[in-house]
């Protein structure tokens, strides 16, 4: 997530509410496109300081350019006693850009919305007594059919739970864990824990039968920025960020779970100002790469790049803009 637009006059508004999707005229009776990211709008309260505060409704920027307007979904989130504050709200899209999953604004109940169709609002039960969206973090898998939510509660006592959207059932994960998200078929979720001598167990937790696939990581793959878990529940990608100092490239390496087994490096080659942020697989089976460059008051420049640490090849898949206006934006797979 990070500040950032496209180019206004190339694209024709809709709506995305309650009532579902009407699509703008030239594109009317056809699917929506997939969306690229979700952003929010910043704006200036006089009010209070003239701080910096998001505003206006989350809009989806698509692939083919166009915009759309999600008018049910919250912008700020409540706390435990359920006074709304101005932090914004949370906000995912799927990693195929086709399923959104927010806070609706009218009682922050959560909700998955298929882009262009029917919309599910999750039990409240979901959110437990005591819990504020402000303590919630949510992950859509890759095609949007499960949601994860994660509490942050200190000491962690409340599991996290995996619900399948269109049946309701809900699988739970050791609270202990820090969930770091799906793998690329969405069967199994990647997930990491600290223990007290210092040292990090990474663990897949399958969805259906089977027993988690386990390792200890060595400390090279243990200090990794980002982690990402491949369709097969056991092979991990890993991210290390770029040093300026020694001069290397931000690369990415796979780490096996079963074997220990670690790959060679495929390096990254990223503008001045540029940053991975975001590393997953899509449901395709690739490994994806997320930058941004720019933000702060000016447009941020987003890049999707495939990385083949195997192959040693990294291609840019997609490249686009979000406003210089945004307060916030979530890419879609973040």
């Amino acid at each position: 997530m990070r500040h950032p637009s496209a180019t206004a006059a190339l694209l024709a508004a809709a709506v995305l509410g309650g009532a579902g999707l009407a699509p703008a005229a030239a594109h009317a009776g056809t699917r929506p496109a997939p969306v690229r990211a979700a952003w929010l709008a910043s704006c200036v309260d006089h009010k209070h300081d003239d701080n910096i505060e998001p505003c206006g409704h989350w809009r989806l920027l698509l692939r083919d350019g166009r915009r759309l307007t999600v008018r049910d979904a919250a912008i700020g989130r409540i706390d435990a006693a359920g006074y709304e504050n101005r932090d914004q709200s949370t906000f995912v899209v799927s990693a195929d850009g086709r399923v959104i999953a927010y806070e609706r604004a009218r009682d922050h109940r959560l909700v998955v919305r298929r882009v262009g169709g029917t919309a599910t609002v999750l039990p409240a039960r979901l959110r437990p007594k005591g819990v504020g969206t402000d303590d919630l973090q949510i992950k859509l898998s890759p095609t949007g059919d499960k949601l994860l939510i994660d509490y942050e509660d200190e000491p962690a006592r409340l599991p996290t739970k995996v619900v399948t959207v269109a049946t309701g059932a809900v699988a739970e994960l050791p609270a202990r864990d820090d969930a770091l998200g799906f793998s690329g078929d969405g069967g199994a979720v990647l997930a990491s824990r600290y223990r007290a001598d210092h040292t990090m167990a990474l663990r897949a937790y399958p969805l259906g039968d089977g027993s988690p696939a386990a390792g200890t990581p060595p400390q090279a793959v243990a200090n990794a920025m980002l982690y990402a878990l491949a369709p097969d529940g056991r092979t991990v990608a890993w991210l290390v960020a770029a040093d300026e100092v020694t001069k290397r490239p931000a690369r990415v390496r796979l780490y096996d779970l079963d074997t220990g087994d670690v790959s060679p490096a495929v390096d990254l080659s990223l503008a001045r100002g540029e940053s991975p942020y975001t590393l997953h697989y899509a449901p395709d089976g690739t490994l994806r790469v997320i930058t941004q460059r720019g933000g702060e008051g000016k447009a941020a420049v987003i890049r999707v790049l495939t990385a083949d640490p195997r192959a040693g090849d990294v291609r840019q898949l997609d490249r686009y803009t979000i406003s210089k206006n945004a307060y916030a934006y979530f890419a879609a797979g973040e």
